[in-house]
């Protein structure tokens, strides 16, 4: 019975750890998302107007992607913001 409590509390201190990280590393806010993403979109800015910042509600991200032919994006990065 103590190896099985000691599995287990292993596995909560390790899914506590990974909420913790994962919530530590988004952006505090929607703004400081946006500001990181259009200062990054700077650098693009110069190579070409295919770049663009756009802000995705479902997911609470803001994302810099590059305009493909034929109407697609490839996503270079995305900007992850806390939301609650």
């Amino acid at each position: 019975m103590k190896i099985v409590n000691l599995i287990f509390q292993i596995v909560i201190i390790t899914f506590i750890f990974a909420v913790l990280l994962f919530w530590n590393t988004a952006f505090d806010s929607a703004f400081e998302a946006d500001r990181a993403c259009h200062t990054k979109l700077t650098s693009y800015l110069i190579n070409s107007d295919n770049y663009g910042c756009d802000h995705d509600t479902e997911t609470h991200k803001w994302i810099l992607f590059e305009n493909l032919q034929g109407g697609k994006a490839n996503i270079i990065e995305i900007f992850r913001y806390k939301f609650l």
